[in-house]
């Protein structure tokens, strides 16, 4: 097993919140994040006077929470939004705000009942390296400047992302519902930090202001771990738990 792995089961555990105490603490992380640290428009405290944020896709979604051991502590969750069987014509966040191009995916051919979003995908501000990614976005990058940035390329690479860890709860879910196709409306700096591990998704619109600028995005769940295995076994190793969740293994042991 390699060293990510190995400070994954060390550092993390990932707890299915199937129970109301458990949703209680979702609830609670993702006001924390959305009301009070990143205040985004659409999450105003004020609509929140429980200090838990929820909405109508929480009735048809699973949901993850991210545990850090050496605390005890709840750090961060991520929910897949699966179809609703009591109305299987209502439409995903993506496809209402995400302005799809269907060149590029065409959702609505894709298999309704194998198809989630992943959303709702939050750290709480003193373990998001996120934030430091998005202020290296806007440097100029020339002469040693890239030198400096190619390292750090590098160094995220060798060493373990969170959100990398929140994926490994989304692959447990997804082998769960035997979802096969993922699709979010992410920040494009995640998608990016994702992509350092073989996991980025592929853009099928352009971006959007949606809760800050976000851009829609689809990827099938077999093509990303054949890619991960090939590319950077390490990392899929987190997200596949060493091969326990891979849907089947998708064959994966055939592509040494």
């Amino acid at each position: 097993m390699s060293d990510l792995y190995q400070n994954f089961q060390k550092f993390f555990e990932l707890v299915v919140a199937d129970t109301a105490e458990l949703l209680e603490h979702v609830y609670k992380i993702r006001y924390q994040v959305l009301c009070v640290e990143q205040r985004l428009p659409g999450f105003d405290p004020m609509l929140c006077p429980d200090q838990k944020e929820m909405d109508s896709y929480d009735s048809h979604s699973s949901h993850i929470l991210l545990r850090y051991r050496p605390s005890g502590a709840y750090i961060g969750t991520v929910r897949l939004i699966l179809p609703d069987s009591s109305r299987p014509e209502k439409l995903l966040p993506v496809e209402l705000y995400g302005q799809l191009d269907p060149t590029l995916c065409d959702v609505k051919a894709l298999p309704r009942q194998h198809t989630a979003e992943i959303s709702r995908f939050l750290v709480i501000s003193q373990f998001d390296r996120r934030r430091g990614d998005r202020r290296k976005q806007n440097e100029e990058i020339d002469g040693e400047k890239r030198e400096v940035q190619d390292r750090r390329s590098s160094d995220r690479r060798s060493s373990l992302s969170i959100g990398l860890v929140l994926m490994a709860g989304v692959m447990r879910m997804s082998v769960k519902y035997n979802i096969r196709h993922w699709l979010s409306v992410a920040d494009p700096a995640l998608n990016k930090l994702m992509g350092f591990y073989g996991l980025s998704f592929n853009p099928i619109g352009p971006q959007v202001d949606y809760h800050g600028i976000r851009r829609p995005y689809y990827v099938k769940v077999e093509e990303a771990l054949e890619r991960m295995y090939a590319e950077h076994r390490d990392a899929w190793e987190v997200v596949t738990g060493n091969g326990e969740y891979s849907l089947d293994h998708y064959s994966l042991m055939e592509h040494p």
